[in-house]
């Protein structure tokens, strides 16, 4: 049994802490697996360096730390052999945020989006609230695993696409985007003179040993000018509530209009958001190795148990903590509202682009994952046994 130094399993009680994750389901027995939050406590020296933040007690206006910009700069030549000078990275208090500062700062009112769905919502909203028009690509099932149809790609994309947005690792599929698969992205949109923005939130969380993140900027120079590259540290180290990002932009003139679409709209990242980031970069890294071997047993947990579920069917997450479930063939209309009644709350695949699916957060301690699973199995043989 692997023995962890940090503890994953103790269930941490998050009532009464306005949490979006636990409140949705307040005052009623529904296990929320839903929103991409994990339950664990951050690492312990991000909480040490907010207490010692914290113990200071001023908290006037802050610019982003010269200490976090290199530990950016270290963790981003370590992990993908990046060399990222300081000046391409600008701060943002969100991944959200910076999609729609994405779609502003790209082509103008009426200009096309094109991005693969299944999609994490705001993929699909963003284009919109900037007068940008969305055009939606499906991923294919192929062989049991969910791959990118470029030739419908090239069938999507017309005059007036401006934008490739991808989702590295995709979220809500899992997959791990290999070296070949981000090389046939980034000659599309050399043919098309597309901006590419990639957003890789979940790049410090790829579960299979064999695959690794490559960030799609750093396949040439030519993919570097037209990428416009988002990470955050909130997801890898569960910190989200303290709203600290980056964009990455080698690009002097997209670098320019992405800040000329942020204006003084978008606000700064907060002091406490600074100093959690810079503690998760520098400091982590053990902590991060650990949480990652146990989502890796909980995916496989949750791999096992949905695989022999009566109607449900997924593919093994390689990246995140989200596990992408295919329901339709139980016969259920509305199977996250099934599953609710049951007990589990679980993301409706309807928000993703795709009915008749639900996302499973196994972002939670194992035991908590048990019973949920355990509620799920049982709520199928009863609605099988209904429907005898």
């Amino acid at each position: 049994m692997t023995q962890y130094r940090f503890d994953f399993d103790t269930i941490i009680d998050r009532s009464n802490t306005a949490s979006e994750k636990w409140d949705k389901y307040r005052g009623r027995d529904i296990i929320p697996l839903w929103v991409a939050d994990m339950d664990f406590r951050s690492p312990p020296a991000v909480i040490q360096a907010l207490h010692e933040r914290v113990e200071h007690g001023v908290f006037g206006y802050t610019h982003p730390p010269a200490e976090l910009v290199e530990a950016v700069r270290d963790a981003l030549r370590s992990d993908y052999g990046w060399e990222v000078p300081p000046e391409w990275i600008v701060w943002l208090p969100g991944l959200v945020c910076g999609l729609n500062v994405l779609c502003r700062a790209v082509g103008g009112a009426g200009d096309e989006v094109v991005t693969f769905t299944p999609i994490y919502p705001p993929f699909m909203s963003s284009p919109g609230l900037s007068d940008r028009s969305l055009v939606k690509v499906p991923l294919q099932l192929r062989d049991g695993r969910w791959v990118p149809d470029l030739e419908a790609l090239e069938r999507a994309i017309t005059p007036r696409s401006r934008l490739l947005l991808l989702c590295s690792p995709h979220n809500p599929v899992g997959r791990v985007w290999s070296a070949e698969e981000l090389a046939q992205f980034v000659a599309v949109a050399e043919r098309h003179n597309l901006v590419i923005g990639s957003d890789d939130i979940h790049a410090g969380l790829v579960l299979d040993d064999e695959k690794r993140h490559i960030p799609i900027a750093t396949l040439s120079p030519e993919a570097a000018r037209r990428t416009i590259t988002l990470l955050a540290p909130s997801k890898t180290y569960n910190i989200p509530g303290l709203g600290c990002s980056f964009a990455v932009i080698g690009d002097p003139t997209l670098r320019r209009d992405f800040r000329t679409a942020m204006g003084r709209i978008v606000p700064h990242v907060n002091t406490l958001g600074y100093t959690a980031a810079l503690a998760a970069y520098r400091d982590g890294e053990e902590w991060r190795q650990e949480l990652v071997a146990y989502l890796r047993g909980n995916r496989d947990l949750v791999t096992a148990e949905i695989s022999t579920m009566p109607g449900l069917s997924l593919t093994p997450a390689e990246a995140t903590y989200l596990a992408w479930i295919d329901a339709r063939a139980t016969g259920i209309p509305e199977p996250a509202r099934f599953f609710e009644e049951a007990g589990v709350g679980l993301s409706d695949g309807a928000d993703f682009g795709a009915p008749g699916f639900v996302r499973l957060n196994f972002g939670c301690s194992r035991p908590l994952l048990v019973e949920a699973l355990g509620r799920m199995r049982k709520a199928l043989a009863e609605f099988r046994r209904k429907q005898a």
